[in-house]
């Protein structure tokens, strides 16, 4: 491999030997000529021989022949067209130099060279080689796909150097817009037969470029620090990685100087202009140094601020006590751009598409006043002349036409033609940001609407598996199509596994039936949980598994509200390990679950039920996303009604509400608040109002951050009962040591404040949404329970069974660790029968029942949000304010799965 020699420089050396060699020769030939022309003018050198004062012959110069030598690919002909030396012309060194620079200038020879024997003109060439192929090398930070595109040169050009140096300049340029100003690029060739190259551009990337200092010159009333919040750009440093934007860039540095503007603009400064923005290199150019110059200016106030209108609409003085801009007030552009665009809207609302709203102003100096007269111009009433929809190839015209909340005819609104855009964005069907876009017609009062869109895949296939401080380890998997056949349909199944919990999920929902505005929806599934003790998880209380299916059918009523009735029908199996918790009521061989050994609340819970619940919904929605809401509210109130057969009996009543609004720039605050209540009537016994174990509300994490799963609410603590050394009961309060286990409740509260805290570039290509909370809550009111207790000291004994519930009985023998050796036989090793039965104690415990109160619990904390390279990570670190007893705490809960 060996670097390029340039050509230029050699034909350019080629042409000053050769205009040498002409020039001592043309001297030298011009010798005589000046000696006889000095004999001539001297009488006495005259011989008055003719022959002797003939002059030398002119055609000694004159080109006879022009041949060309080296050509490989070129025809010789191709060659003398680029000359403008022809045969019969005086060969002369103006001529040759003038031949060698039209060389020069087809940039396709290598070397080059011209010589003269006798009128016969020979051209050397070395023809400029062929490009094989184009390698990168060196480059990590920017891959192959992006300098590519940057290299004009290709396979099969023919090599030149100046080419190759524009290209070096368009890769070195595009390093310079990565931050990356110390980036070499070296070129080089490796030679091949035939005249062939391979052209090789040796990157040497250099380190990133930041700023490592912001100086601004002439604020006065404004800190420097106050000024480089408003930019893009800033200084690097410790936490640069959050900030973002650290590099220099010098399309950012004309942004930034906008950007001063504007703020200036906005805090009544209309005279402020930047006055210089310089960026140097360190000495060591690797860093940068912005400094800006400002000029400042007086500071003005708003004075009269007026409407005037052309469009018989909109009356101008009505509108001007509606601008809620106040005379006196310091001025802000933002407004008056707020306002004009709020001007225009309404504008579009009457009708007039293309409203012209233009701002006047008149400067006061005097009183340092800027007055504003917003003049509103006459423009045609527009009409909608037809919708195209274009772009669609799977999706049916009638799936997103359907969305438009216009039709032909209809006078032109903007606020319609907005929720148009926001409904068909929300399907989720086409590209991201779309919007209906106009086209004018050749009447003026005409408008076409037209949905340009680009569809993208609606089919999921999802497989996930994740880690949780809750469930442990997670599978599950899913497969969705979201628009199928293209009828705008949802079908879809899903499953899913864990620690304690397993479901699978078929669903289908149709958004307009028959082609009408009403939505309906299938689900079919079975979920089966196991609820665990708080304390020892290992420990499965109680195991539910709930078979059936829901019926739902939606109506709207508003643009942003909806009715949504639903029919569910469950079958629920509850039930417990036998061989733990059941015991011989009659010594004939009949069990039922014991209350000592499993409670008497888990004990009433055991069966199998059949649930038929109807339902009533009410919606309202009007966020502008619905997976990251920014602005906007969402309201949900419904009542389920379990009764119309089957044998639960039931009310329940829910509401949910949330709404969201951008604050201080990019921050986004929300509040959300919701709450249920369940009452039960008709049931058996002495509770007839008494609510299944399994219908009450649970309240803990993840809902309310700061307490473990069902760690908020009634429960009941069993606390084992000891000797304290004096033959006295000794209660022992460790939770660790005794048995938790949650009883729901029949009502709940939760309410929550949160704030998005926006992050610079840098943490935002990472993915890092972090927010600070407080989260407040409650859940109770529910019947005391029936407690158990076994006596101290002794206990209670008990019979006990093997595996298959068989009694068990005493051989009369024990083991060599000292314990009875038990067997199922009614007869010992000699046939002798055996009638006793092994017995265990229950050791003495007492139970109370906590943690029934609505009283708040309150926890402040900070979670981060994280698409981390294996997966969505969300991490919350939360204190908590003020809790009851028996409520269960934790400080630190996280989530992370991965999809594969």
């Amino acid at each position: 491999m060996t670097a390029i020699q340039s050509g230029a420089q050699r034909g350019t050396r080629n042409i000053r030997n050769y205009a040498l060699a002409l020039l001592a020769c043309t001297t030298l030939a011009g010798l005589p000529q000046v000696a006889m022309a000095q004999e001539a003018s001297d009488p006495a050198a005259t011989t008055g021989d003719p022959a002797e004062d003939t002059a030398t012959d002119p055609q000694s110069d004159v080109i006879r022949t022009i041949s060309v030598r080296g050509v490989q690919r070129l025809e010789p002909n191709t060659i003398l067209s680029y000359v403008r030396m022809r045969p019969g012309d005086v060969y002369t060194a103006a001529a040759a130099d003038q031949a060698l620079k039209d060389l020069a200038a087809t940039e396709l020879f290598e070397s080059y060279s011209i010589t003269n024997e006798d009128g016969n003109v020979v051209i050397d060439v070395v023809e400029n080689p062929v490009i094989n192929r184009i390698v990168l090398e060196g480059n990590k930070r920017l891959k192959d796909d992006k300098i590519v595109p940057e290299i004009k040169l290709a396979p099969r050009q023919i090599f030149t150097r100046s080419k190759v140096r524009a290209d070096v300049a368009r890769i070195i340029e595009l390093y310079k817009r990565q931050g990356r100003f110390a980036a070499t690029v070296e070129p080089k060739t490796v030679q091949l037969s035939q005249n062939r190259v391979d052209l090789v551009f040796e990157i040497n990337e250099g380190p990133k470029s930041r700023v490592q200092k912001i100086n601004i010159i002439g604020n006065e009333h404004f800190s420097d620090g106050q000024l480089k919040g408003e930019m893009v750009t800033h200084e690097s440093g410790l936490f640069s990685f959050l900030k973002g934007n650290t590099s220099y860039d010098p399309d950012r540095l004309a942004f930034d100087q906008q950007k001063l503007r504007e703020f200036y603009l906005t805090q009544g400064y209309v005279d402020f202009r930047v006055v210089s923005a310089v960026a140097e290199l360190t000495p060591d150019k690797r860093d940068f140094i912005i400094t800006y110059v400002v000029e400042e200016g007086e500071r003005y106030k708003f004075g009269n601020v007026d409407v005037t209108s052309q469009i018989r609409d909109l009356d101008g003085d009505a509108l001007t006590k509606g601008i809620a801009i106040e005379e006196g007030e310091w001025y802000d552009a933002k407004r008056i751009e707020d306002t004009v665009e709020g001007l225009t809207e309404l504008a579009g609302q009457f009708g007039y598409a293309f409203a012209d709203v233009r701002p006047e102003f008149r400067r006061n100096p005097d009183d340092l006043t800027m007055d504003v007269t917003l003049a509103i111009r006459e423009v045609p009433r527009v009409y909608i002349e037809r919708i195209d929809v274009n772009g669609n190839t799977l999706t049916q015209d009638k799936v997103i036409r359907r969305e438009f909340r216009s039709a032909e005819g209809d006078a032109f609104n903007t606020l319609a033609v907005k929720r148009t855009s926001a409904r068909i964005n929300s399907l989720g069907y086409f590209q991201e940001e779309f919007e209906v876009s106009q086209a004018e017609t050749a009447n003026p009062d005409r408008i076409i609407l037209e949905a340009n869109v680009q569809e993208q895949p609606t089919g999921e296939l999802q497989l996930s598996a994740g880690f949780s401080s809750l469930e442990s380890f997670l599978f599950s998997g899913s497969i969705r199509q979201r628009n199928f056949r293209g009828r705008g349909q949802t079908i879809g199944a899903s499953a899913s596994i864990s620690r304690y919990s397993k479901s699978i999920n078929l669903s289908f929902t149709e958004p307009y039936v028959f082609d009408r505005n009403i939505s309906l929806g299938v689900d079919f599934y079975r979920r089966d949980v196991n609820s665990f003790n708080l304390i020892n998880r290992d420990q499965t209380r109680y195991s539910k598994v709930t078979t059936g299916g829901s019926f739902r059918l939606g109506v709207p009523l508003t643009e942003y509200s909806s009715l949504i009735g639903s029919y569910t029908l469950n079958y629920d199996q509850v039930t417990i390990d036998e061989r733990e918790f059941f015991r011989d009521v009659d010594g004939n061989g009949t069990t039922e679950c014991d209350p000592l050994l499993a409670s008497r609340f888990i004990c009433d819970t055991l069966g199998n039920r059949l649930s038929s619940i109807l339902g009533l919904n009410y919606v309202y929605n009007s966020l502008n996303s619905y997976y990251r809401p920014s602005r906007g509210m969402r309201l949900t109130a419904g009542v389920d009604f379990a009764g119309l057969g089957g044998d639960t009996r039931y009310v329940r009543l829910r509401g949910q509400a949330a709404k969201y609004w951008p604050v201080m720039g990019d921050f986004i605050f929300s509040l959300s608040g919701e709450g249920g209540y369940i009452k039960g009537f008709g049931g058996n016994g002495p509770r007839s109002d008494e609510v299944l174990l399994t219908d009450r509300f649970f309240l803990g994490e993840p809902q309310i951050r700061g307490f473990d799963i069902r760690g908020v609410g009634p429960r009941v603590l069993r606390q084992p009962i000891t000797d304290d050394g004096t033959g006295n009961p000794l209660v022992i309060t460790d939770r660790d040591r005794g048995g938790d286990d949650a009883i729901g409740g029949n009502a709940y509260y939760l309410g929550r404040a949160e704030l998005e805290i926006p992050l610079g570039s840098g943490a935002r290509e990472m993915g890092l949404r972090p927010s600070i909370f407080m989260d407040v809550g409650a859940l109770f009111n529910v019947n005391k329970p029936q407690l158990q207790s076994s006596p101290f000291p002794g206990g209670i004994p008990i019979q006990a069974r093997d595996q298959s519930g068989n009694l068990l009985y005493d051989s009369g023998t024990v083991d060599s660790n000292g314990n009875v050796v038990t067997t199922t036989d009614s007869v010992d090793g000699s046939g002798n029968p055996l009638d006793i039965i092994v017995q265990r104690n229950i050791a003495p415990f007492q139970e109370v029942f906590v943690g029934d109160s609505a009283s708040p619990r309150i926890s402040v904390g900070i979670g981060v949000d994280w698409n981390s390279p294996f997966g969505p990570f969300r991490i919350d670190f939360s204190h908590v304010i003020r809790k009851v007893e028996g409520d269960d705490t934790k400080t630190i809960s996280f989530n992370v799965g991965t999809q594969f």
